[in-house]
């Protein structure tokens, strides 16, 4: 018996089918490499204190991510104003990320992508990580 797709594999799938995904090598050449990209870890602060944190990542949290990084929102952060600003979403498994790069492109942010596999595939990959400062929010 052939198995189907569940509606959130194929809803997620039509959406990674309008982004650009990067692998966490790419990724981690565009943020060292070309100005206005920035890694932006959308992680809650428990994964964040139990498995680490990538140096130089923006923490937004998911529920507040799309006021944060639309241009046009009076609460955006100031990175998300500069010309040039590539955000790369990171959640932990590289799912939940793919759903909030493309409501970032459906608000206007074109150069939003994620991360695939997430935080866990960029530490398998052995890409620079630190522990989370006590405290880290």
């Amino acid at each position: 018996m052939v198995e189907s797709k569940s509606n959130i594999e194929k809803y997620l799938e039509a959406k990674r089918a309008n982004i650009r995904r990067l692998t966490p090598e790419k990724a981690y050449r565009a943020i060292t490499e070309q100005a206005g990209t920035i890694l932006v870890d959308t992680r809650p602060s428990t994964y964040r204190n139990s498995e680490g944190i990538v140096p130089g990542a923006i923490v937004v949290e998911r529920n507040v991510l799309e006021w944060r990084l639309d241009p046009t929102s009076p609460d955006c952060i100031e990175e998300a104003k500069a010309h040039g600003f590539k955000p790369i979403i990171m959640c932990n498994e590289g799912y939940a990320s793919s759903l909030a790069a493309q409501v970032l492109v459906d608000l206007g942010v074109e150069t939003a992508t994620d991360l695939e596999g997430g935080y866990r595939a960029w530490k398998a990959k052995g890409l620079p990580i630190e522990k989370a400062e006590k405290g880290h929010s």
